[in-house]
């Protein structure tokens, strides 16, 4: 009988064989049901059966779910190449592809897939905007690309981008350049290409966004402009309408999805663009279980499927500015504000010589441009990335601290309901009435502020003013979210205060004051990119002031106004800004110039975690006679551009040291950083490497490939 290999979703490199009843007609990437444990699991068919046990003892495949189109060579070579590169298990990577329980049930949820493509609704663009849409409209249909669509704040990128997805919803059938490729590979050309009435299904739009936060007002301006609701796909979407949205995209019917980086491991059925927006965005970093970058995997997902891939942001990475100026992607800039809108004047608020007085955070010139911003019936801003009321609670008698009995942090003081909360497992504990340590009563000091101090404190100044906070431990689901957002939007809110949630992407019309209280904060600790990010924020943040008839004016409260990020936000020099950190990455021979890996080991046994790391530290060997590696992947990998078989060049270890966060949730790290030329073959090379040490049971080897952050 014959044998098929398949794939299961789970931490398995390799798939198991079945044996197909002689009912069942299979090929690879056909969506089936096999006995699996003591229960049943969904699987893809990988390819042949490895024949290596005598069918009588292998279990038959038990369902062949023909309701569902196969998985596609390019989406199966796609998940190849994604658990190559990030070191993933391969099944891991099919789990994301795979993601809803009972797939094949149906229930009261439906997705409303019917549109009228010939019917979309035009918007009002300059002539910059057409000319930019006219460039991101030119590839679509043409096999794979990426650009950087790079706009200032308020240049109106999405509207631009829109123009690029209502042209691809028109594109019903890619037959012509589909027919090219297949000429030039020699292979036959199946009959429904050669008729002359398209045959394939409807063409695809995926819209990547980082935050849930910024869904509200694009869902509002989507709807508006195309008659109907795409497929949302992130955290806030319940499982009976991930289901109904899984079928509505694997059979094609779903024509635009917006989500968080999981939807671009969807089966799309004929995706044809991929839009990511705010491509710079941290939160693209997937940092738990599979860990990727959906950025970077959505430029390989688009050269896997021969699909251009737009990345949009008014402040590009450092690594997708650095491809476009060495012509590895391509751009279309717009550097001016739509219907003639200006970008808000930035004035520095030097807290050294005009400091606040004790307990105090709000400067006074700050106070008095939010006062008169109210006065004026116009809205303000204020920006602090600390949720609770104080970051640190202390003891005034003996100095005790609170810290998380599970994490290396502080726990963190919570007003509205008192407590004290560690920010990184969760733990909660109510605020004792006297220190555990020395037994003071009275004695317990809020240090610093979070955006529930800055509240009470906008209360005692402005105690007449609509105030909202917008923080996620504020906020209980998705609608208050969408509440605050729209109190801001109808006037219904005077000042908004909040953490990076408020930073990016929102149009509030009558925003005319935006304050940071601490811009310093992001500047500290080791983080290689923390120069970039600290201004990307604020810069993003500073972008939402001002946005139509309404000057606006942004206060940076800094006790480091000469610092490069601070003077580049000053004088509104970006391209000098990122000039000299693209020099200074060179110089210390860092990425974009370099690649990096994290090594990162974790256990409940702290003696095992230090033994384990001075294992793999001491097995670090580089030697000029080292084999080239060979991906592990190889066939998808020929000719795509992606990785090819290369020769060692230098690559350094640096370290082992105790992770900066050294416990976290009950474990603990060390972590160790690999640093390679980039014409190292780092996948293969960091997996040897770390397969060469045997980690005890209580010790888990994660590997974090072009690591984003460092704790």
């Amino acid at each position: 009988m014959k044998q098929l290999e398949v794939l299961l979703p789970g931490a398995f490199d390799h798939g198991f064989d079945y044996v197909v009843p002689e009912t069942m007609t299979l090929a690879p990437g056909d969506i089936v049901s096999v006995p699996f444990g003591r229960g049943q699991s969904l699987g893809v068919v990988w390819g042949e059966g490895k024949a290596k046990i005598a069918s009588e003892k292998i279990k038959p495949i038990k369902i062949h779910h023909s309701e569902f189109p196969p998985l596609s060579i390019a989406m199966r070579e796609f998940i190849a190449w994604a658990a190559w590169y990030n070191c993933a298990p391969l099944g891991a990577v099919l789990k994301m592809v795979l993601p809803v329980a009972d797939i094949a049930k149906t229930g009261r949820t439906t997705i409303e897939t019917a549109i009228d493509t010939d019917h979309l609704h035009l918007a009002k663009l300059s002539d910059a905007q057409r000319k930019a849409a006219s460039a991101l409209e030119e590839p679509i249909g043409k096999g794979f690309s990426v650009t950087l669509l790079d706009g200032v704040t308020g240049s109106g990128k999405t509207e631009v981008y829109f123009d690029a997805v209502a042209c691809a919803l028109q594109r019903t059938e890619m037959k012509n350049w589909r027919n090219e490729e297949l000429k030039k590979k020699d292979a036959p050309i199946p009959q429904f290409l050669n008729s002359s009435i398209p045959q394939f299904p409807p063409s695809q739009i995926l819209v990547l966004l980082p935050e849930i936060a910024l869904s509200v007002q694009w869902l509002e301006r989507f709807e508006k402009r195309f008659g109907f609701a795409p497929v949302v796909w992130n955290s806030q979407v319940t499982p009976a309408q991930k289901r109904a949205g899984w079928q509505a995209i694997t059979k094609g019917d779903a024509r635009v999805v917006v989500g968080a980086r999981s939807a671009l491991f969807l089966p799309y059925r004929n995706l044809s663009l991929i839009v990511v927006d705010e491509e710079h965005d941290g939160s693209y970093k997937q940092e738990e279980g599979t860990i990727y970058h959906a950025r970077d995997m959505a430029v390989a997902r688009g050269r896997f499927e021969k699909l251009p891939v737009v990345l949009v942001s008014a402040t590009p990475s450092l690594e997708s500015y650095h491809n476009v100026k060495t012509g590895k992607y391509k751009e279309v800039s717009l550097p001016a504000r739509h219907n003639h809108a200006v970008l808000p004047e930035v004035e520095m608020l030097d807290m050294r010589s005009a400091p606040t007085e004790r307990g105090k955070f709000i400067s006074d010139k700050l106070r008095a441009a939010l006062a008169q911003t109210i006065a004026s019936n116009h809205q303000a801003m204020l920006f602090l990335n600390r949720r609770g009321y104080a970051p640190l609670v202390l003891c005034r008698h003996c100095g005790h601290r609170f810290e998380c009995a599970e994490c290396s942090s502080w726990l963190v003081a919570h007003k509205g309901k008192p407590r004290l909360e560690c920010h990184h497992c969760g733990y909660t504990q109510p605020v004792p009435p006297a220190c555990p340590s020395c037994g003071a009563a009275d004695s317990l000091h809020a240090c610093g502020p979070g955006v529930e101090r800055v509240l009470e404190e906008v209360h005692e100044f402005l105690p007449q003013a609509r105030v909202a906070v917008m923080a996620s431990d504020q906020l209980s689901g998705y609608q208050e979210l969408k509440d605050a957002i729209t109190g801001m939007q109808e006037g219904n809110i005077d000042l908004l205060i909040g953490t990076q949630m408020i930073a990016k992407g929102h149009h509030f019309a009558g925003l005319a004051v935006v304050g940071v209280v601490d811009a310093d904060l992001g500047l500290g600790g080791g983080d290689l990119r923390a120069a970039e990010k600290t201004y990307q924020l604020l810069h993003q943040l500073s972008g939402r002031a001002g946005r139509e008839s309404v000057r606006g004016r942004v206060y940076l409260q800094s006790y480091l106004p000469e610092h490069p990020v601070m003077q580049a936000l000053l004088s509104g020099d970006r391209e000098a800004f990122l000039q000299a950190e693209l020099q200074a990455r060179e110089n210390a021979h860092m990425p974009p110039f370099s690649r990096l890996a994290a090594v990162i080991i974790e256990g409940t046994k702290e003696d095992a975690v230090i033994r384990t790391t001075k294992l793999l530290a001491a097995n670090f060997t580089v030697t000029p006679s080292q084999p080239p590696h060979t991906p592990s992947q190889p066939s998808p990998l020929k000719g795509e551009g992606l990785s090819v078989t290369r020769h060692l060049s230098p690559v350094t270890l640096l370290g082992p040291a105790p992770a900066p966060l050294y416990r976290l949730r009950g474990k603990y790290r060390y972590r160790l950083l690999v640093k390679a030329a980039r014409s190292i073959n780092l996948p293969d090379f960091v997996k040897g490497w770390v397969e060469s040490v045997k980690a005890p049971s209580s010790v888990r080897v994660k590997v974090d490939i072009d690591p984003v952050g460092f704790l």
